[in-house]
Parts: structure tokens; C-alpha cells; sequence
């Protein structure tokens, strides 16, 4: 069973022409896949119809082997599927780094206590644990990268989904962050421009070209 599935999947942005137009791909389980294509060939949008952030004209998504359609549908994908978004300030609003650790294990019901456990664990594992009581706003891009990360690890996700996570880094938290995920478990979906890092953590994949996936 896929853990993600789009079949003959339409888009268009009102008022412009189509950005996909019969795009389909499975990822199963254990799979690591890059999704490459130019600027503007919809790469990021795919990612956010997974999501359910944005809704296809034409066709269909499925997760965990249950089609997606309302919004409802989405809240338990959104629960097991972690994504990272290209932007890390449209994903980190809290004042410290703990707090935006422990925002989604405290959604998912877990104490405060409990939540903390959960920010201590994944910030040691990734080892960043220097960064737990700093104020959020003023970490490096590349940290805040980082912790981005680290937010999307604490919900336990079965899968990663990765929106040009290089971008703007730095050699170091380039490094960093590449050997965090070549040691995460969880299979992966990838959007990067850079080749080198789609190399190393999802080699295979499909090039989105002339509004369709084909497999490289």
C-alpha cells in the first residue's frame, strides 16, 4: 500500500494557465523521491495539494490507502505527514525554540509535561539542544532551518516532505542537516534544486516536465 498516491492530477491558479495537467506518482514506504523541475513548473504546489493546502481541479490524492477529498480528510495526513516548508519564518511563530518544539505535541493532546519530554528528546537527538531557550527571531537561517526540522520531528511523522531545504544555508548547517536525514527512518519526498544534496538523500524520483511527472 503507497503511503502517498496522486493520480491525473489538474491545477490551475485562477486566471492562469494550467500548472498540472495529469501529474501522478506513489511513494511507498522506506522510498526516498525527488521531485525536480524548473521555476515555476509547480513543483512546490504539488507539495501543497499532498497537503491538502491547495485543492486539485481534476483527479485524486490518497494516504495511507484512504482518499483524501474534504478538508477533514486531511487532518490525519497533516498528523502523519511532516512538511517542511521552503520558508522557515511560515513555520516558526513562537517566542522560543522550546515553544515551537512543543507546539504540535501539545495539539496532539500530549501534557505540557509531556510535550517538553518530546522537545528535550528530538533537540538531543539532532543535537540542538544549544538552541532550546533561544528566542526564535534571532537564529541564523540556517538554524532556524534546523529547528524547523526539529518541530516537524516532533509529531512522529511516517513521512518527510521537503521543500528546498538548503536554501540559504550555510556549509555548516548544510552539513548538519544533511546528516540528520540520511539517519531519519522516515521516507522522504524531496523539492531541491541542488543536485549533490538530492544525491545524498533522495537520489531517485520524478522530473515534473510539461505539466506531468515522469519518472528519472
Amino acid at each position: 500500500m503507497p503511503l502517498l498516491e496522486l493520480n491525473d492530477i489538474h491545477f490551475a491558479y485562477p486566471g492562469l494557465d494550467p500548472v498540472l495537467q495529469g501529474a501522478s506518482m506513489q511513494l511507498d514506504a522506506g522510498e526516498r523521491l525527488s521531485i525536480v523541475g524548473p521555476n515555476g513548473a509547480g513543483k512546490s504546489t504539488l507539495l501543497k495539494i499532498i497537503m491538502g493546502l491547495l485543492a486539485p481541479t481534476r483527479g485524486t490524492v490518497s494516504a495511507f490507502g484512504r482518499p483524501c477529498g474534504a478538508e477533514a480528510d486531511f487532518h490525519d495526513v497533516r498528523r502523519r505527514v511532516g512538511f517542511v516548508f521552503q520558508d522557515a519564518d511560515d513555520q516558526l511563530f513562537c517566542p522560543t525554540v522550546a515553544e515551537d518544539v512543543a507546539f504540535g505535541p501539545l495539539n496532539l493532546g500530549k501534557s505540557k509535561q509531556e510535550a517538553l519530554a518530546v522537545v528535550d528528546t528530538v533537540l538531543t537527538r539532532l543535537g540542538l539542544m544549544h538552541l532550546r531557550d533561544r528566542v526564535t527571531h534571532k537564529l541564523s537561517g540556517g538554524e532556524k532551518r534546523l529547528v524547523t526540522l526539529a518541530t516537524v520531528l516532533a509529531m512522529e511523522p511516517v513521512v518527510l516532505i521537503l521543500d528546498e531545504p538548503t536554501n540559504a544555508l550555510d556549509p555548516d548547517n548544510y552539513a548538519r542537516l544533511t546528516e540528520i536525514l540520511k539517519g531519519l527512518d522516515q521516507a522522504i519526498l524531496l523539492v531541491s534544486h541542488d543536485p549533490e544534496f538530492r544525491a545524498q538523500i533522495a537520489p531517485g524520483g520524478f522530473q515534473l516536465k510539461e505539466r506531468v511527472l515522469v519518472r528519472i
